[in-house]
């Protein structure tokens, strides 16, 4: 570890996606950076860690039908060595020096930090805020007493695979922790306090995978409103309003699923004078500056999009703003593309049919079934349908859902083709390979002429 200066040009609070290439790319330039981490396994961040690594290596075990303490080991490998790459690219910079331990405000351009070996006190002439998010409590009767209830952090370190689950949140963490534990045999029933199911979807979408999830036995009970959690000998019970009738269920663990909530604690973030929103998450401009001069939020501590691409984007923000360039302001970003690793994968980007109709849009409907494609039979993953929204004066891609093999792929070439431009029929003539889930761009198109 190296000495930790009085002084550095650049402080880092946080070692995600956005501040860790912001620390590189600042080293590259010749200027020092201290960057502070307060766990030695959050190196690299929440993705790497504990979001979105993990949970889709979990997820390709339970496709593979391996045991659940083989998924667990792989996983744990996996973020082992992902999270030790990136200390080591970082902390082989000469002019990085990584320091484990809590930060704090002490006043705009100092900062406290507390570890291990010790307390310093730290400037800097610029600051990135970088800490991220965590799962979100609700205020549920019973819940802080329960040892029975776990996050979709603590859910994953679990050595023992439940044999009944109860998910409390049918959002998208909700819906990929229901279908990848079902993967693993457990029986599973999601609790959805929304009145409608995936009310922002399309319905032909969203009742889509409502089938596909309930054909895996997953059962999903929406309108409901949790009341009571309380833990027995060896599980657990949760008590709930519905169709305004008392219900419980009893299972071997909850898992809460119910959003995320910014990570400020401890930071105190009023003796800099930075002002955060009614959420808790710091205040940005469209240049992601915080209101104090040199200060700034990346990721997700600043209330945007809460994607690890979104926190690389934001660095790419402050980069051109700190070094020259012509992408400087959040007001610049397109559209970008969103996935939800359940089987088969939901990828979306764009408007969908009812945003489209709202907004004005004279439209016309592209749509084809996944089974319809060979790619599809010979993966033998034939559920779900492709979508695509056009607007019918322009023939540009509005929007599009993808709800099949390998959506996640497929949906960034759609996102080149809105971010460009494209006339759909470039897409509907495109030589692509054969046979690819991306060909079916050649039928989904097609369907319009």
């Amino acid at each position: 570890m190296k000495q930790v200066k009085s002084k550095y040009k650049n402080i880092i609070i946080g070692f995600g996606k956005g501040g860790k290439t912001l620390a590189a790319h600042l080293a590259k330039q010749g200027e020092d950076v201290a960057i502070i981490e307060q766990s030695d396994q959050m190196y690299g961040g929440t993705c790497i860690n504990i979001g979105c690594i993990p949970t889709k290596s979990l997820i390709v075990s339970g496709e593979k039908h391996l045991a659940y303490t083989d998924a667990l080991n792989i996983k744990n490998d996996l973020t082992a060595s992902l999270r030790k790459a990136n200390f080591d690219k970082l902390d082989s910079q000469a002019t990085v020096t990584v320091i484990t331990g809590s930060a704090s405000f002490v006043s705009e351009r100092t900062i406290n930090v507390r570890s291990a070996q010790g307390e310093h006190t730290i400037t800097g002439e610029r600051i990135f805020i970088n800490t991220g998010a965590r799962p979100f409590i609700p205020n549920i009767k019973g819940i802080q007493e329960s040892r029975r209830v776990f996050t979709s952090t603590s859910m994953m370190e679990q050595p023992v695979l439940p044999k009944k689950l109860i998910v409390i949140g049918a959002g998208f963490i909700g819906l990929e922790f229901a279908d990848m534990f079902a993967k693993f045999g457990c029986e599973v029933t999601l609790l959805d306090q929304e009145k409608i199911f995936l009310p922002r979807e399309d319905r032909d979408i969203a009742d889509e995978i409502h089938k596909i999830l309930s054909d895996k036995n997953i059962r999903i009970i929406s309108g409901v409103a949790i009341e009571r959690i309380s833990d027995t000998a060896d599980g657990i019970i949760v008590e709930y309003r519905h169709n305004n009738g008392q219900a419980i269920l009893e299972a071997s663990a909850a898992l809460i699923a119910t959003g995320r909530t910014p990570n400020i604690e401890g930071l105190h973030l009023d003796a800099a004078g930075i002002a955060t929103d009614q959420r808790g998450y710091v205040r940005v401009n469209h240049k992601l500056e915080t209101n104090v001069p040199k200060i700034w939020a990346i990721g997700d501590i600043n209330g945007g999009p809460q994607f690890t691409y979104i926190s690389l984007d934001d660095f790419r923000i402050i980069r051109d703003q700190l070094f020259g360039g012509d992408y400087v302001s959040v007001s610049q970003r397109k559209p970008v593309a969103s996935s939800v690793f359940i089987t088969p994968t939901l990828a979306h980007i764009g408007l969908r049919e009812h945003e489209a109709k709202e907004k004005g849009y004279n439209t016309k409907i592209a749509k084809v079934q996944s089974a319809a494609i060979p790619r599809a039979r010979i993966l033998n993953e034939t559920r779900g349908f492709l979508k695509s929204v056009v607007d019918a004066d322009t023939n540009k891609i509005l929007g599009c859902t993808l709800l099949c093999a390998e959506a996640s792929e497929m949906i960034n070439t759609v996102q080149i083709a809105i971010q460009t431009g494209m006339d759909y029929r470039i897409l509907r003539d495109m030589i692509f390979t054969h046979p690819s889930m991306t060909e079916a761009f050649n039928d989904l198109y097609g369907t319009l002429g």
